[in-house]
């Protein structure tokens, strides 16, 4: 019997050629994603979707992991090493955009759409899965992999339930593909914490214009909570974030609100900060509702650690970016790159040429993911692979022109590529999980992972609903008619 060792070299290029001869279907998948463009909690297109091209391809898949109805967790294989991979694919509201064209132009009027690349990492991620099942089996590779799809990332929810609810115990290495428009791998702290939190004030109803001392103002109340955020942000320390947007100010203006709601996100560099600065709110929130005679109340939405990746994973992912290369751009692709960074007022670069050079630590920025939780539990490497535009931001209509073109395409099969060799350098060679092992422990020294959300909180399920559910029957008229089959 052939060491799996000496298997290595066969099962890459087994993967390749898998996905190279898929990637008209990784394209479709790519696509399809793309105008499904549902929201957290509601991407049920979408995950039926991956999940029914994986069960096709023999996984058994789970498809209400942790009680979220959009997410799955699909496994095949078994034994040691357990390797998984785990991705989102959710849009964000009001992004619709129009791919391929250099100018902001919605596909349906004020509808959700991908702004960001969610559903390239996912199309990266199932053709990744598919390649290595087959390698799994032409090579009889030890193992299993888990491929879990992680509903709602933008509101930083489901990673945090499946690491609370174990789905994460038993895994050797977890690994992150995530659209950019560069090809590399990081490692150290990258991105911050997180804490998602609701400030719901109640007071009393009155006739504005009859009776307003009756009344007891919950509208009053949330602002001057703004307010005296504004003035808490002179006092933070450097690396500390929050934003917030107000969800419910009233009914109309001749009745005193008794109820009214804002939104915040809190960020910084570590769990112990971002909770200090959440201590901060509640309080400043408390004083609002004191001078205003209301009562507030506080609702944890979501909370999430700091992206932790490790150094020995990250050395594995940037050799496979080096074998595969960076993708070769036409003059049509860097045309089209250069008019968009005008469009966006950026610097008109167009696309890199190269992959980015190993570095040393990351430099750790103010974003936040969910995945963060799977880094504190078990080694955790992120592939960063160039499907978009240099200097393109995230969350802007200008990052969602690129995503079903065929620099999104060539950059996603890249990193199919790069996450497929990945998977079976572990499968194939027991020392790189070691070595995983070691450096993660060495990273988080005595840090003890506890989850951050209630121990016993269940999935926000109708988040979104009533968006999706009033945007969604004009966007179906641009769902695909052609749906990817993997060969």
């Amino acid at each position: 019997m052939t060491p799996p060792a000496k298997k290595t070299a066969p099962a890459k290029r087994h993967t390749h050629n898998f996905i190279d001869r898929n990637d008209e279907a990784f394209a479709r998948l790519n696509d399809a994603l793309f105008y499904f463009g549902e929201l957290g909690m509601q991407e049920h297109r979408s995950a039926a979707l991956m999940c029914d091209l994986l069960e096709k391809e023999g996984f058994s898949v789970d498809r209400n992991p942790s009680g979220f109805e959009t997410g799955f967790v699909a496994r095949y294989g078994s034994g040691r090493p357990l390797i998984a991979i785990h991705t989102e694919y959710d849009a964000n509201p009001t992004n619709s955009q129009q791919p391929g064209i250099d100018e902001q132009r919605e596909i349906v009027a004020g509808a959700p759409g991908h702004c960001e690349g969610h559903n390239v990492n996912a199309a990266c991620m199932i053709t990744a899965a598919l390649a290595i099942r087959h390698a799994m089996d032409e090579y009889r590779l030890p193992g299993e992999i888990r491929i879990v799809g992680a509903p709602a990332e933008e509101q930083l929810i489901s990673r945090p339930y499946y690491v609370r609810d174990g789905l994460f115990d038993d895994v050797d290495v977890a690994l992150h593909p995530h659209i950019l428009d560069e090809f590399r791998s990081d490692f150290g702290l990258i991105q911050a914490a997180a804490i998602s939190v609701d400030f719901v004030f109640s007071g009393r109803a009155a006739h504005a214009a009859v009776a307003p001392w009756d009344g007891r103002d919950a509208l009053d109340a949330v602002i001057l909570m703004d307010n005296g955020m504004a003035q808490l942000r002179e006092h933070m320390m450097p690396g500390l974030t929050m934003h917030r947007v107000m969800t419910h100010g009233g009914e109309q203006p001749n009745i005193i609100p008794a109820r009214a709601s804002v939104w915040w996100y809190f960020r910084g560099p570590t769990t112990e900060s971002v909770d200090l600065l959440f201590q901060r709110a509640k309080e400043i929130a408390e004083g609002a509702a004191m001078m205003t005679g209301c009562r507030v109340e506080t609702a944890i939405r979501a909370a999430v650690w700091p992206v932790l990746l490790t150094p020995k994973v990250a050395e594995v992912i940037q050799r496979n970016i080096e074998a595969v290369g960076m993708p070769e751009w036409t003059a049509d692709e860097q045309d089209f790159a250069r008019r968009l960074q005008k469009a966006a007022e950026k610097s008109q670069i167009g696309l890199r040429p190269a992959i980015t050079p190993f570095a040393g630590p990351a430099r750790q920025i103010s974003a936040s993911n969910d995945c963060g939780d799977v880094s504190w539990k078990v080694p955790m490497g992120r592939l960063w692979f160039p499907a978009n535009i240099p200097h393109i931001p995230f969350h802007h209509w200008s990052a969602g022109a690129a995503l079903t073109t065929s620099i999104a395409h060539k950059g996603g099969i890249a990193g199919a590529k790069v996450l497929a060799g990945t998977v079976i350098d572990y499968l194939t060679d027991p020392t790189l999980v070691e070595e995983a092992q070691t450096s993660f422990r060495a990273e988080i020294g005595d840090t003890v992972y506890r989850p951050l959300i209630p121990l016993d909180q269940p999935p926000p399920r109708s988040l979104n609903a009533e968006l999706m559910d009033r945007y969604r029957p004009a966007m179906e008229a641009f769902y695909p008619a052609q749906l990817p089959v993997f060969t």
